[in-house]
């Protein structure tokens, strides 16, 4: 039954992955038809076609390798100055004939007459006036952004069903009411052990602290949060503490003294220090809010985002020294598409986890995918959507200059020299996906350690 639980957690992540995928091209095909584009082909996957059917005049299909997809937009490459006007004919049946130029040398100018010959060969004489590189600026950058803007509002409408019901598990509001009173000191070190006789009361039970009470008041100073609260009572160390809390609607003073142990200093610095030490646990509760709380939040997210793929190559290389078992796997390293379905595996698997905790877990886990694939979709590099968006923006600001100067127009921005950098970056790319799978094969990540 847990290899089934496993499998189920599987394939509902991979499902919503492949749906996000569609529906990340369908952003890129839908305006792009809108502003009268040619679209041949809507595909999901890579390789190998596995089915297909044509419909007007685009062919949808379904790929071999589930692991990203395409939209084929017909004039990407405008011609360049390579291919001379009168070498550019039709044949008796329409078709396009592009012979190049015989002085093309060097690998890289034949690289992008060769782009440009392929892209042309699917153009036919009454395409001329719906080639995407003849579209204004605004209309390339709108259907350029539409796929990855498709998954952010994925990832908006996921975030802001959780927060809005769930709570948003990273942002916990601890309140300084009491929810549970340690009956002892433990050591730190031994946090979590049942009292012995050896162990001294806790100042709490002393002062006759009990769950539920809110804390207004400590030696005299109004409390706001809990904040401030642990603040003076690790100041105070083994001082007289007069506390003033609220009870069934009653106030009541409450009289100890705290006493000195050793200490974490924070939740992130486990380092012990002595500080003042009182005897229970605050009440906490995740916080929730409505569209704009959760814009604040993906705000937030938005600024670890642009962290973390400034770190990618290095987080990745850390991946590969794991692999080769030069050291550990690293918790916050990335994780491929097949890491993600282990780890949705694994979660919809784990016995004693409550079934609204796996249901977020998952919503979560694929709401974080689709941010990130819409984040990096709008890095300014080719391949990427954010390459052909910064093309676009790029033509619309000299053309500007050129009409504020009184010069000619420099005409459309030629992406097509740009391409020896694209399958530079695609290649970098497609390795870093490669060690990212490995990993998640060889040294995964898991949500249970």
């Amino acid at each position: 039954m847990t290899a089934l639980y496993y499998l189920l957690g599987v394939v509902i992540f991979a499902v919503a992955i492949l749906a996000s995928i569609g529906l990340h091209e369908l952003g890129h095909m839908i305006p792009a038809k809108k502003f009268g584009g040619k679209v041949t082909q809507y595909f999901i996957g890579f390789g190998p076609t596995v089915w297909s059917k044509k419909v007007g005049e685009t062919e949808y299909g379904v790929k071999g390798i589930p692991l990203g997809g395409y939209v084929k937009i017909v004039g990407m490459l405008p011609p360049g100055a390579e291919q001379l006007a009168d070498e550019v004919t039709h044949d008796a049946e329409g078709n396009t004939v592009v012979r190049v130029r015989k002085s093309n040398t060097g690998m890289f100018t034949q690289l992008i007459s060769d782009a440009r010959a392929a892209e042309w060969e699917t153009i036919r004489p009454e395409d001329s006036d719906r080639l995407f590189y003849k579209m204004p600026w605004w209309k390339k950058v709108i259907v350029m952004a539409g796929g990855p803007s498709v998954n952010i509002l994925i990832a908006f409408g996921i975030f802001l069903a959780v927060f809005s019901t769930y709570g948003n598990a990273s942002d916990v509001r601890i309140s300084p009411v009491v929810d549970r009173v340690e009956h002892c000191v433990v050591p730190a070190s031994e946090d979590g052990r049942v009292c012995t006789a050896k162990d001294p009361v806790s100042p709490a039970v002393r002062a006759g602290l009990q769950k539920g009470d809110r804390i207004v008041a400590f030696n005299g100073t109004r409390i706001t949060d809990w904040q401030q609260l642990q603040d003076l009572i690790r100041a105070n160390a083994a001082g007289t503490a007069s506390i003033t809390v609220q009870r069934d609607g009653a106030t009541q003073v409450l009289t100890t003294n705290t006493m000195v142990t050793p200490r974490p200093t924070s939740a992130t610095d486990q380092t012990l220090k002595p500080v003042g030490f009182l005897g229970f646990t605050p009440a906490s509760r995740l916080a929730t809010g409505g569209p704009l709380y959760t814009l604040g939040q993906m705000g937030t997210m938005t600024g670890q985002t642009v962290k973390a793929l400034g770190t990618l190559p290095v987080k990745v290389w850390g991946v590969a020294e794991a692999i080769a078992g030069v050291k550990p796997r690293a918790i916050d390293s990335p994780v491929s598409i097949v890491g993600g379905g282990r780890l949705a595996g694994e979660t919809v698997s784990q016995k004693g986890f409550p079934l609204v905790d796996k249901a977020v877990f998952l919503l979560m886990l694929i709401a974080g995918f689709n941010f990130f694939i819409g984040m990096f979709n709008f890095l300014p590099l080719l391949p990427l959507d954010g390459g052909h968006i910064a093309g676009a923006l790029w033509e619309a600001v000299r053309r500007r200059l050129a009409r504020l100067r009184g010069r000619p127009d420099p005409g459309y921005v030629d992406v097509a020299k740009l391409l020896p950098i694209a399958y530079g970056v695609a290649a970098c790319l497609l390795v870093m996906g490669v060690v990212l799978i490995v990993g998640d094969l060889v040294v995964p990540l898991h949500v249970y350690s």
